[in-house]
Protein backbone atom coordinates (compact mmCIF):
# COMPACT_ATOMS: atom_id res chain seq x y z
CA UNK A 1 0.00 0.00 0.00
CA UNK A 2 1.13 3.66 -0.93
CA UNK A 3 1.69 5.65 2.64
CA UNK A 4 -1.01 8.38 2.39
CA UNK A 5 1.29 11.06 2.49
CA UNK A 6 2.61 10.26 -0.51
CA UNK A 7 -0.40 9.96 -2.01
CA UNK A 8 -1.69 12.98 -0.54
CA UNK A 9 1.50 15.07 -1.89
CA UNK A 10 3.69 14.12 -4.74
CA UNK A 11 0.37 13.62 -7.39
CA UNK A 12 -1.23 16.38 -6.14
CA UNK A 13 1.97 18.54 -6.63
CA UNK A 14 2.70 17.09 -10.23
CA UNK A 15 -0.73 17.43 -11.38
CA UNK A 16 -1.04 21.22 -10.52
CA UNK A 17 2.78 21.78 -11.28
CA UNK A 18 1.42 20.52 -14.80
CA UNK A 19 -1.33 23.17 -14.63
CA UNK A 20 1.00 25.82 -13.68
CA UNK A 21 3.22 25.04 -16.92
CA UNK A 22 0.43 25.21 -18.91
CA UNK A 23 -0.79 28.84 -17.51
CA UNK A 24 2.86 29.91 -17.81
CA UNK A 25 3.23 28.63 -21.39
CA UNK A 26 -0.11 30.40 -22.35
CA UNK A 27 1.80 33.89 -21.16
CA UNK A 28 4.67 33.64 -23.73
CA UNK A 29 4.97 36.28 -25.63
CA UNK A 30 3.30 38.01 -23.03
CA UNK A 31 5.71 39.03 -20.48
CA UNK A 32 3.65 42.20 -18.73
CA UNK A 33 1.65 39.03 -17.51
CA UNK A 34 4.06 37.78 -15.58
CA UNK A 35 5.31 40.93 -14.37
CA UNK A 36 1.67 42.08 -13.01
CA UNK A 37 0.15 41.91 -9.41
CA UNK A 38 -3.44 41.71 -7.68
CA UNK A 39 -2.03 44.58 -5.30
CA UNK A 40 0.94 46.33 -5.63
CA UNK A 41 2.24 44.78 -2.47
CA UNK A 42 1.62 41.62 -3.48
CA UNK A 43 3.85 39.29 -5.60
CA UNK A 44 3.97 39.67 -9.67
CA UNK A 45 2.37 36.67 -11.22
CA UNK A 46 6.11 35.03 -12.43
CA UNK A 47 6.62 35.09 -8.44
CA UNK A 48 3.87 33.44 -7.31
CA UNK A 49 4.46 30.60 -9.83
CA UNK A 50 7.69 30.04 -8.50
CA UNK A 51 6.17 30.43 -4.99
CA UNK A 52 4.57 27.32 -5.94
CA UNK A 53 6.88 25.42 -8.02
CA UNK A 54 9.21 26.25 -4.19
CA UNK A 55 6.00 24.96 -2.33
CA UNK A 56 5.58 21.62 -4.20
CA UNK A 57 9.37 20.54 -2.71
CA UNK A 58 9.02 22.50 0.22
CA UNK A 59 6.14 20.16 0.75
CA UNK A 60 7.75 17.43 0.23
CA UNK A 61 11.70 16.50 0.57
CA UNK A 62 11.12 17.32 4.58
CA UNK A 63 8.36 14.43 4.96
CA UNK A 64 11.13 12.58 3.94
CA UNK A 65 13.96 13.42 5.59
CA UNK A 66 15.61 15.64 2.76
CA UNK A 67 16.75 18.73 2.54
CA UNK A 68 14.98 21.03 0.08
CA UNK A 69 17.29 22.20 -2.68
CA UNK A 70 18.35 25.11 -4.19
CA UNK A 71 16.43 25.90 -7.33
CA UNK A 72 18.85 26.65 -10.22
CA UNK A 73 19.51 30.34 -10.49
CA UNK A 74 16.83 31.70 -13.85
CA UNK A 75 15.44 34.50 -14.64
CA UNK A 76 11.76 34.99 -13.52
CA UNK A 77 10.21 35.08 -17.42
CA UNK A 78 8.61 32.89 -19.55
CA UNK A 79 11.93 30.18 -19.91
CA UNK A 80 13.10 30.89 -16.30
CA UNK A 81 9.62 29.40 -15.16
CA UNK A 82 9.54 26.90 -16.68
CA UNK A 83 13.14 25.60 -15.94
CA UNK A 84 11.83 26.12 -12.37
CA UNK A 85 8.76 23.92 -12.95
CA UNK A 86 10.62 21.20 -14.83
CA UNK A 87 13.26 21.18 -11.92
CA UNK A 88 10.20 20.92 -9.40
CA UNK A 89 8.74 18.06 -11.31
CA UNK A 90 11.90 15.95 -11.83
CA UNK A 91 12.42 16.28 -8.19
CA UNK A 92 9.28 14.70 -7.39
CA UNK A 93 9.01 12.29 -9.56
CA UNK A 94 12.61 10.86 -8.34
CA UNK A 95 10.78 10.29 -5.21
CA UNK A 96 10.66 6.55 -4.15
CA UNK A 97 7.06 6.74 -2.25
CA UNK A 98 8.51 3.86 0.64
CA UNK A 99 10.72 6.73 1.83
CA UNK A 100 6.62 8.19 3.14
CA UNK A 101 6.65 5.54 5.52
CA UNK A 102 5.90 7.25 8.84
CA UNK A 103 5.87 10.54 7.64
CA UNK A 104 2.93 11.75 9.32
CA UNK A 105 4.71 11.36 12.72
CA UNK A 106 8.11 12.47 11.37
CA UNK A 107 8.34 16.57 13.20
CA UNK A 108 9.63 18.52 10.79
CA UNK A 109 10.81 22.11 12.57
CA UNK A 110 10.43 24.92 9.95
CA UNK A 111 9.23 29.21 9.74
CA UNK A 112 5.92 30.27 8.28
CA UNK A 113 6.95 33.92 7.60
CA UNK A 114 8.49 34.68 11.02
CA UNK A 115 7.25 32.23 12.96
CA UNK A 116 9.40 29.25 14.16
CA UNK A 117 6.82 25.53 13.76
CA UNK A 118 7.37 22.55 14.88
CA UNK A 119 4.44 20.16 13.25
CA UNK A 120 3.57 16.49 12.41
CA UNK A 121 4.44 15.43 8.65
CA UNK A 122 0.51 15.27 8.26
CA UNK A 123 -0.26 18.72 9.92
CA UNK A 124 2.56 19.98 7.94
CA UNK A 125 1.39 19.02 4.45
CA UNK A 126 -2.26 19.60 5.35
CA UNK A 127 -1.69 22.93 7.47
CA UNK A 128 1.20 24.63 5.62
CA UNK A 129 2.82 23.47 2.96
CA UNK A 130 -0.35 22.14 0.84
CA UNK A 131 -2.19 25.72 1.34
CA UNK A 132 0.52 27.64 0.60
CA UNK A 133 1.30 25.86 -2.93
CA UNK A 134 -2.60 26.30 -3.55
CA UNK A 135 -2.12 30.01 -2.36
CA UNK A 136 0.33 30.87 -4.78
CA UNK A 137 -1.14 28.63 -7.60
CA UNK A 138 -4.56 30.77 -7.25
CA UNK A 139 -2.66 33.96 -6.87
CA UNK A 140 -0.87 33.13 -10.28
CA UNK A 141 -3.92 32.47 -12.09
CA UNK A 142 -6.04 35.31 -10.88
CA UNK A 143 -3.11 37.87 -12.53
CA UNK A 144 -2.96 36.07 -15.02
CA UNK A 145 -7.35 36.70 -15.65
CA UNK A 146 -7.00 39.93 -14.67
CA UNK A 147 -4.68 40.72 -16.94
CA UNK A 148 -6.83 39.10 -19.92
CA UNK A 149 -5.75 35.99 -20.43
CA UNK A 150 -8.65 34.02 -21.37
CA UNK A 151 -8.77 31.40 -18.77
CA UNK A 152 -11.02 29.39 -16.39
CA UNK A 153 -11.62 27.13 -13.54
CA UNK A 154 -10.70 24.24 -16.50
CA UNK A 155 -7.85 25.64 -16.97
CA UNK A 156 -6.65 25.96 -13.52
CA UNK A 157 -7.70 21.96 -12.43
CA UNK A 158 -7.76 20.15 -15.61
CA UNK A 159 -11.53 18.60 -14.24
CA UNK A 160 -13.94 21.16 -14.64
CA UNK A 161 -15.35 21.61 -18.57
CA UNK A 162 -17.98 24.27 -19.67
CA UNK A 163 -19.33 24.77 -23.03
CA UNK A 164 -17.46 27.30 -25.11
CA UNK A 165 -18.42 31.13 -23.94
CA UNK A 166 -20.01 30.02 -20.57
CA UNK A 167 -19.58 32.31 -17.82
CA UNK A 168 -20.49 32.88 -14.56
Amino acid sequence: MTPPLYTASVPVFLHYLDRARILVHACHGRPDLLEARLAPDMFHAAQQFASAAGFSLRGTLPLVGQPVPEFPAAAMDHEGLMGRLRFARDTLDALDPADFEGAEIREIPHRAGFAELIQSGSDYLHLFAMPNFMFHLSMGFAVLRQGGLDIGKSDFDALHDYPPGFRF
